[in-house]
């Protein structure tokens, strides 16, 4: 696999706090950090050509506009993007935009990229617990479908994020009900420190 530029755990931190990334953001994105590379390892192990850095990265960092965008329209995930593109992490700033919703027609021939762990990661973290895909789309309905066609989004991005799941675990001895048990925080072993 070809280098990908990434940031290094402790610049990754330092762009946490150059953000103002709010603790509880924080908290969030260590413990899809340890989701997705727990996640990410499994599927290695199962024969597939995953970058594990650059999920455990993307995870890390899948928020990193977010506290920018509170109370505002603006997208986190592209404003993430757009903050790590513009620091030379192209590869990087993909995952981030995708976290929240995979897209469409992405040229890459391999049959699992590191977005769909990132994104499926962030399904499983409510705030700074696992939980089940069904707990957490009852919570995204609760706090952002206010509107008939925010419950259809929701609805939607539930039915994908279910076919992901099995797209994911089809290959593995693991589980999804496994993930409830993964803790956080923890630097994973694939960080350049």
């Amino acid at each position: 696999m070809a280098p990908i530029p990434l940031p290094t755990y402790a610049d990754c931190l330092a762009l946490i706090a150059a953000h103002g990334m709010l603790p509880n953001i924080r908290e969030h994105s260590f413990l899809v950090m340890q989701v997705a590379d727990r996640l990410g390892q499994a599927l290695v192990a199962a024969g597939f050509e995953l970058h594990l850095p650059l999920i455990s990265t993307g995870a890390l960092l899948h928020d990193i506009g977010k506290t920018a965008c509170l109370g505002t329209t603006n997208n986190h995930a592209h404003l993430g993007a757009e903050i790590l593109a513009g620091l030379g992490y192209p590869e990087l700033a993909q995952v981030v935009r995708e976290h929240v919703r995979l897209e469409d027609g992405v040229d890459n021939p391999r049959p699992l990229r590191e977005a769909e762990v990132v994104n499926y990661a962030d399904k499983r973290v409510l705030h700074t617990r696992v939980v089940t895909l069904a707990e957490r789309f009852a919570d995204l309905v609760v706090r952002y479908g206010r509107t008939p066609e925010a419950q259809v989004r929701i609805a939607a991005m539930a039915v994908t994020t279910r076919v992901l799941e099995e797209k994911l675990f089809a290959p593995l001895r693991l589980s999804p009900l496994d993930l409830l048990k993964t803790k956080g925080p923890g630097v994973p072993q694939n960080f350049e420190l």
